[in-house]
């Protein structure tokens, strides 16, 4: 489990490696794992369905980092309290119920200030990790690539730049003359040009990244790529695997993928279609994090069309889908065509399905375990892909032999025919090619419109 905000910020600030796994605390249980008592703060946006549960996620979330939680406590409130996000009452009764348990640390299901975090601790007498952390530490210790370790390495520095305030309190001159500053303070700001310049390069670098990225997505000779999205452990992984075949790493865990797999899958109908599968979103996924992760999201801006993958079973499964299209709103992506896929039916009974299907007729109900749907699925996708595509009418002069090799290689061509030096022709293009084509076509000279 990560270590405080403030001990790990130190180490990033005076060590300046890129994050990787974060160290775990000396003091475990027999078994290995941590002893962590979660805390659940209740909001009126959290979910009012009877059949939610508010510490399914988070104790999920707990044990993807490697801990074990020993029990669990919520509370209700309008607003978060100031001083402890809880009531006064609600953090001793925490206290209390966690040093009985023999809980090690405490994990709250929210995103705490720096005040918060310190006036807990102080009252529970052990570190309180809040939910923001905990997603972070998650992701350290799953990022197997240079950019997914680029990207938590980031999305860790942004969070605990907010944290450098009171590191060096300790420094802080009592009787502070007039015209004079404390070397805490001018510590602190030392601190924060570091961070901001470990910040800026990390940008940099995977602004690279996601430059070259977007280059191979539009160039890629395939016509077709659909992107699969999704809350985490919707079956995304467990989709691509099915339908193209191939060996993909997949586990009943949250957050299982972070590098996004691309693989190629030939429909029925003979055409070649790339899958890319994404990393899965969560309620209330850190925004920096999404920020930092736009260089593995650049296969869902590139794409042709999105695969909303669900699971159907979940009993939180409208929250679920909030929160996808929520992070998904803050991406360009509203102009791409969505299928819902509500995955997970084989866990479903008659009447479960009914309702589903009544609730979500757009939706395709599927079991990637038992193959069931799949076959309505493809179908659905090809119709999609041919409804989606552009219907074009193009003349290209016989000069522009590079734009017309592409045309042919990207291109379903319906009629073609040669007038002196031009070659006229009607054919289906995807939009992202069309928008590479189309300024290369009027510079050498050629037209191109809605057929």
């Amino acid at each position: 489990m990560a270590r405080s905000a403030y001990l790990r910020a130190a180490c990033v600030l005076l060590q300046s490696c890129p994050v990787k796994v974060l160290p775990r605390s000396a003091s475990v249980t027999d078994s290995g794992k941590e002893r962590a008592f979660v805390a659940i703060l209740l909001l009126p946006h959290t979910g009012s369905s009877r059949s939610y549960d508010p510490s399914e996620e988070i104790i999920g979330l707990v044990e993807a980092a490697g801990a074990q939680v020993v029990g669990h406590l919520s509370q209700s409130r309008a607003v978060p309290s100031p001083a402890f996000a809880f009531g006064k009452g609600k953090v001793h009764e925490i206290a209390t119920e966690a040093k009985a348990l023999n809980a090690e640390f405490v994990v709250v299901d929210c995103e705490l200030s720096p005040s918060q975090i310190r006036n807990l601790e102080k009252v529970l007498e052990m570190r309180v990790v809040d939910r923001t952390e905990l997603i972070l530490d998650i992701f350290a210790s799953r990022a197997q690539t240079h950019q997914a370790m680029l990207q938590v390495e980031l999305a860790q520095t942004e969070y605990l730049k907010t944290r450098l305030v009171r590191m060096w309190t300790h420094l802080e001159r009592t009787e502070g003359a007039i015209g004079t500053r404390g070397p805490g303070e001018t510590q602190l700001e030392t601190d924060r040009r570091l961070v901001g310049k470990k910040i800026t390069i990390l940008k940099k670098r995977l602004k690279e990244i996601e430059c070259r990225r977007r280059r191979e997505a539009i160039a890629r000779d395939d016509p077709h790529t659909i992107s699969l999205v999704g809350y985490t452990n919707a079956g995304k992984s467990s989709l691509l695997r099915r339908l193209t075949g191939s060996e993909v790493y997949v586990a009943d865990q949250l957050f299982a993928t972070l590098d996004t797999r691309v693989r190629r899958w030939k429909l029925a109908d003979g055409r070649a279609v790339i899958l890319a599968d994404t990393v899965g979103f969560v309620r209330d996924l850190p925004h920096h994090l999404v920020a930092s992760f736009h260089a593995t999201l650049e296969e869902t801006l590139q794409a042709d069309l999105l695969l909303h993958v669900c699971d159907a079973s979940s009993p939180n499964l409208a929250i679920q889908l909030e929160a996808v299209e929520e992070v998904l709103s803050t991406l360009d992506v509203a102009h791409i065509p969505l299928l819902l896929v509500l995955n997970k039916a084989d866990r479903l009974n008659d009447e479960e399905r009914l309702m589903l299907t009544a609730q979500y007729p757009e939706g395709a109900l599927v079991s990637v375990i038992e193959g069931d749907g799949l076959v309505e699925l493809e179908q659905v996708i090809a119709d999609t892909l041919d409804a989606w595509s552009l219907d074009l009418q193009v003349a290209v002069p016989a000069a522009a032999g590079r734009v017309l090799a592409d045309i042919r290689r990207l291109a379903a061509i319906r009629e073609e025919e040669w007038r002196g030096e031009t070659w006229h022709a009607r054919l289906t293009l995807e939009p992202r090619h069309w928008q590479v084509i189309e300024p290369a076509l009027i510079a050498q000279g050629g037209q191109g419109q809605s057929a």
